[in-house]
């Protein structure tokens, strides 16, 4: 079995070690995979720092107005803390293949813990807003390559058969961290300080980097002198900052209402026509496009990605309908979504095992048709819906987050050879990353237009010639309200309905995209039998 996180040190050509001549170096190191206590404290490093990576990206969202209110700046303003974490991290994500390459993939995997450390110690330290966004720039910059090399230095621990044990782990941290994030971090700004939103990461991320150089500095290629493509990383730094700021300030600005976002969408599409037809023609590229020329890869990426978006719009419209109009604080918003994750932790481990026995297209599917349902469920909502209405979707929910990432993955890996790999992970993560980003702006976007929509049509039939809207505001004009009183509170009624008429139409929406994504999941033709399918690296 030759690892993943070694293969990834030098793609060189050729036949292998036996082929090669005696001064050429191998091209793979074979390694066996981990055993006993190294194998369950290597998952747990590698875990611990996914998890910590994919939490933050999520945790300081609802600790904005609190930060913007000890900084003297407003919410607007505060939502740069969000912005300037995402642009940096989308940027540095696909460059995790060159940067494998150029420094080693361990080396590389820990310094960008130790880095990302380094990073939530000074945000916590930052005394303005300005300090902290940079901070927060810093820290997406470091914690690009994490995520895909911790994908690709678990299945390298791994035999070959359980491959799909090993993507099972990983999935769980991807899947359940962005859940809590909000729940965590609601929890500490109420209780704590913001700060300590950041100063958590420091001793996670030094336990893990600990950890991870312990047993895997062994398996390392070391570094490799590569030629930086700088036109194509400069693109890429353009279009790519460009899109982000576009969908993280589109819906502040009024999206395509605004000069500003019509110039960075100029800005965003020229810069990756551009980017795509340097790279196609470059012999270094800093990206590698030619990963969507294979079927699975691509098919299986765009799946995963709109999915992804969908889920992730989705995790985020859920706890913003009942904070701002169900009554529910944020503790409990965060309980509503905290069982997302139970059924996910007890079958990830079954379909972990069983993605090299059974077609990952049909496992996919299941999570396809769980998702559609749960969506379902929840556009049957109302405002009279009570905490076990909401919860019990979300429990469902857990189950198809279990067949959801692992045979996506799989798909997507399926046929890549271990030089690939960092380059596939780190690629498919970036547009799973941009369409989450992506998804959590047309989400909010959408549901407020459709609120106005619904807003205007039930003031409509709220009128003088309405009885049932009459007797309620002489209902509560005999309980002592002015008459603006009163019809201020029919407006919060009126509120309330059309928000929630509007999250129930994007439940809806959302129900019938993952069925029509079937199609997707159906185009590859995944290599069955071979558990290593899963990382196309054993």
């Amino acid at each position: 079995m030759s690892s993943t996180a070694v293969a990834a040190g030098d793609p060189r050509e050729g036949s292998g070690p036996a082929a090669a001549a005696p001064a050429a170096p191998p091209r793979h190191v074979e390694y066996p995979p981990l055993h006993g206590s190294q194998l369950v404290l290597g998952t747990i490093a590698l875990s611990l720092a996914t998890f910590m990576n994919v939490l933050d990206s999520s945790i300081a969202n609802v600790s904005i107005p609190a930060i913007a209110g000890d900084m003297g700046v407003s919410p607007a303003q505060g939502t740069w803390v969000i912005t300037s974490f995402g642009v940096a991290n989308a940027i540095s994500v696909p460059l995790t293949g060159w940067l494998t390459q150029r420094f080693g993939p361990v080396r590389l995997f820990v310094a960008s813990i130790l880095l990302f450390v380094l990073a939530s110690w000074l945000c916590g330290l930052a005394p303005n807003i300005g300090l902290l966004i940079a901070f927060r720039v810093l820290q997406g910059l470091v914690a690009g390559p994490m995520i895909p090399l911790s994908q690709t230095l678990l299945l390298s621990s791994y035999p070959r058969a359980k491959a799909g044990s090993a993507m099972a782990m990983w999935a769980i941290t991807v899947l359940v961290a962005p859940v809590m994030g909000p729940l965590l971090g609601g929890w500490i700004t109420d209780n704590m300080s913001w700060p300590w939103i950041f100063y958590i990461n420091i001793p996670v991320g030094m336990i893990a980097a600990a950890i991870t150089w312990s047993i895997y500095r062994e398996r390392d290629p070391g570094p490799k002198k590569l030629p930086l493509d700088f036109v194509g990383l400069g693109l890429l730094v353009l279009w790519v900052g460009a899109l982000q700021i576009m969908i993280d300030k589109g819906k502040e600005l009024d999206w395509f209402g605004s000069t500003q976002i019509v110039v960075l969408a100029v800005v965003a599409v020229v810069g990756f026509l551009f980017f795509l037809a340097w790279e196609l023609t470059e012999k270094n590229p800093i990206v590698d496009l030619r990963l969507f020329g294979r079927r699975n890869f691509m098919a299986g990426t765009l799946a995963l990605s709109v999915a992804y978006g969908l889920f992730f719009g989705n995790v985020v419209l859920l706890p913003l309908w009942l904070q701002q109009y169900m009554g529910y604080t944020a503790t409990w918003a965060g309980l509503a979504m905290a069982p997302v994750g139970l059924l996910a932790i007890v079958l990830s481990p079954w379909v972990g095992k069983n993605v090299s026995k059974i077609d990952p297209r049909r496992l996919a599917t299941v999570a396809f048709l769980g998702f559609a349902l749960v969506l379902w469920m929840r556009s049957r909502f109302n405002v009279q819906a009570d905490f076990r209405t909401v919860l019990i979707p979300t429990l469902m929910q857990g189950a198809a987050m279990a067949f959801f990432f692992i045979p996506l993955q799989a798909v997507i890996f399926s046929g890549l050879g271990p030089e690939k790999m960092p380059a596939a992970a780190g690629l498919s993560n970036f547009v799973r990353i941009t369409a989450g980003a992506m998804g959590t702006s047309l989400f909010t976007t959408a549901w407020e237009d459709r609120a106005v929509l619904h807003h205007a049509q039930l003031a409509e039939s709220v009128n003088r010639g309405n009885a049932a809207a009459m007797a309620t505001l002489d209902q509560l004009r005999a309980g002592g309200m002015s008459t603006d009183q009163a019809l201020g509170t029919i407006n919060r009624l009126v509120d309330q309905q059309a928000f929630t008429m509007a999250a129930t139409d994007l439940f809806m929406l959302s129900a019938g995209l993952f069925v029509v994504l079937l199609g997707l999941v159906w185009m590859t033709k995944p290599t069955l039998g071979g558990g290593g399918d899963v990382g196309g690296a054993h």
